[in-house]
């Protein structure tokens, strides 16, 4: 295959916004698409090299094998092999157990159906798991098992009916990622299916050049180009990403693959030393990036400056030229390691990774490395709580064991996932007053009737009409605990101090009367539905943004000190759920509406400082949902308001 330097300029183009936007640099706000470049190149490479096989009958299929295991192998197992010792190093049990889980994922070429199942690729979360990228080298991976078989096997109809169903596959991949883009979106950006018709764009290509050649045009070419480059500083996460947003990227490739030759402008730009030297350097610095992001952000108690993150991205490339030097080229040499020794150490290193990852993973990620706090179970296991309830069936027994005559006070406790958090400690006060509880828990749900989640999530009206339909039916008082300005507002925050602030659009709910104000139709719902039960309305926990837990065992151990005090800006909660606020203060002037203030447990106004720990241990269990410390001075304060007013509750 004749070599073409604008390729290698493609890459350049390609790595070096994916690595910028992983830095969290926001020019670069669609970097992201740059994987969807690799896609059309390794696309277009792939099926060149099995057409000129084929054509030739020299098609191998171990040949080719062969050829991807020099090509990937060496350098992928190169890098995890150098996370270890800094996973062991600075990751907290939970972060080592994923870190070993995902180890296992990646060396069975299975890596983007594990992060498909464990996280969105955009939540911060997933910034702290160094190998995130390589789903995308799973996803070619799987392309590279399967596509020349497939390929092979067409070939016997013809030459031209294998390109038409090359097309066909690509319009049906195509078509299956638009519908995910709105219904699945995290299988939609993960999974093989529905990214494989950007990698047969590069296999059309392919097919169309073998034929007809490069026909230099600069018109087309300088627009392939500015289709790239375009998303990249226009797309932003919260793009519906791939589907039809995808086409530009990926179109632009092929117009560049298709008319870019020395000859032309864009090819001359792709042709530039700089972009040919990073292209072939391409590889090993995405392979570099991530890991290299990944444990600055864990190993930093704070959120690293944008300047440590540039020079990371530096560093990547430095990494990468020592890489391709030294890993990449000696191994690609056939007289250097022959085809024996490729396969039998690649078995030994995957070998070697999938038991390393297997014994960090049943370890649970080796806690004794930590000094870290222990917290309780976080979900109530009592016979009187039931999650994600989908028929009355499943209620109709709660009423007579959970009210019993025995049981002089009642309370219904309906909510999502904070709910469920207080739950232990407010049943545990109640039940010591003589008093029971009933727990109804829709995880992600706002806890009133006429809203659903965006975009699949209308199963939550459903549910929440159940448990109101039962509490209706009882003369308990109805407590709602919720995270109520993640689903009002669409938002939250996204460090310490609430400072950078972003929306969940899968967060936001709908009203059916989409001309009513979301708080309005939340006032006017609770003031109707008080006119069979009262109810409790517990305020919005003010949201740490760290994960607490996390920021406390890294100031034990990189700080050396178990005298741990982290606290966050009471002003800016009062700031940011002012409107909130404003409406759980409207509520509480009804006669059959009460609000217990959460926030002002932990909020010193004096100070104006919202502690996050008291006496050393973390008040949340992540960076939003009450730790059992937290809900138990909920629980006191609810039971010396309600249960024994004359009960005095200490403050922290």
């Amino acid at each position: 295959m004749k070599y073409r330097a604008e390729i290698d300029g493609l890459r350049a183009l390609a790595v070096v916004p994916v690595i910028l936007f992983h830095a969290g640099f926001e020019l670069f706000s669609g970097g992201y698409i740059g994987v969807d470049v690799f896609f059309v190149i390794s696309g277009y490479l792939i099926t060149t090299i099995l057409i000129d096989d084929i054509e030739n009958d020299r098609f191998s299929i171990i040949n080719f094998y062969e050829r991807r295991a020099r090509r990937i192998l060496p350098a992928l197992f190169f890098v995890m092999l150098c996370c270890i010792p800094f996973a062991w190093m600075w990751m907290l049990p939970n972060q080592l157990k994923d870190f070993s889980q995902s180890f296992v994922a990646v060396t069975l070429f299975a890596s983007n159906v594990l992060f498909w199942f464990e996280s969105d690729y955009f939540d911060a979360a997933a910034e702290e798991k160094p190998l995130l990228h390589t789903w995308s080298l799973a996803v070619e991976e799987q392309y590279y098992l399967l596509f020349p078989i497939f390929l092979f096997l067409l070939w016997r109809f013809g030459k031209d009916r294998t390109f038409w169903a090359i097309v066909v596959v690509a319009v049906v991949s195509f078509a299956l990622s638009e519908w995910g883009s709105k219904r699945e979106p995290e299988a939609n950006f993960y999974l093989a299916p529905f990214r494989a018709w950007e990698l047969f764009a590069g296999s059309i290509t392919a097919f169309i050049v073998q034929k007809k050649g490069v026909r230099a045009n600069n018109l087309l070419s300088l627009l392939g180009l500015a289709a790239i480059l375009y998303p990249i500083f226009v797309y932003h996460e919260a793009t519906p990403f791939p589907g039809i947003y995808a086409l530009a990227p990926v179109a632009g490739v092929a117009l560049i693959i298709l008319f870019a030759d020395q000859s032309t402008v864009a090819g001359k730009i792709l042709n530039m030393r700089v972009f040919v030297g990073i292209g072939l350097i391409s590889y090993s610095a995405y392979l570099w990036h991530q890991p290299l992001f990944a444990f600055a952000r864990i190993r930093s108690i704070e959120l690293p400056q944008s300047s440590v993150m540039g020079l990371l991205a530096v560093v990547s490339l430095l990494l990468a030229i020592i890489s391709y030097r030294y890993v990449e080229q000696p191994f690609r040499n056939k007289n250097a390691y022959s085809r024996q020794q490729i396969f039998a150490t690649s078995f030994t290193f995957a070998l070697a990774c999938v038991l390393l990852g297997a014994v960090g993973f049943a370890n649970g990620g080796f806690s004794h490395r930590f000094n870290q706090e222990t917290f309780a179970d976080w979900e109530d296991t009592s016979h009187c709580t039931r999650q994600g309830v989908r028929s009355t069936d499943q209620l109709s027994d709660l009423t007579t064991t959970c009210f019993t005559p025995a049981r002089e006070k009642k309370f219904i406790l309906i909510g999502d996932s904070h709910a469920e958090t207080v739950s232990k400690s407010l049943r545990s006060v109640i039940e010591a007053n003589n008093g029971a509880l009933i727990t109804l828990i829709d995880k992600g749900c706002l806890p009133v009737p006429g809203t659903s989640r965006q975009p699949t999530q209308r199963n939550c009206i459903f549910a929440k009409n159940l448990f109101w339909e039962l509490a209706n039916q009882t003369d308990a008082k109805v407590i709602l605990a919720a995270r109520w300005r993640l689903y009002l507002d669409g938002q939250r925050f996204d460090n310490g101090e609430g400072g950078v602030e972003y929306g969940d659009s899968w967060a936001n709910h709908v009203i059916h009367d989409a001309s009513q104000d979301v708080y309005r139709h939340v006032y006017t719902e609770l003031v109707n539905l008080a006119s069979a039960n009262e109810i409790l309305v517990l305020s919005q926990i003010p949201e740490a943004g760290w994960k607490v837990p996390e920021v406390a065992a890294k100031i034990r151990k990189f700080e050396g000190t178990n005298s741990v005090n982290i606290s966050t800006s009471y002003s800016v909660y009062l700031q940011k759920n002012k409107r909130v606020n404003q409406l759980l203060d409207a509520l509480a002037t009804h006669n059959a509406i009460s609000v217990l203030r959460t926030e002002n447990i932990v909020c010193d106004k004096s100070t104006q400082r919202c502690s996050n720990t008291v006496n050393g241990r973390s008040l949340y269990r992540d960076d939003n949902h009450p730790s059992p410390q937290y809900s138990d001075l909920i629980a006191r304060k609810f039971e010396g308001t309600y249960l024994k007013p004359d009960k005095s509750v200490s403050s922290l």
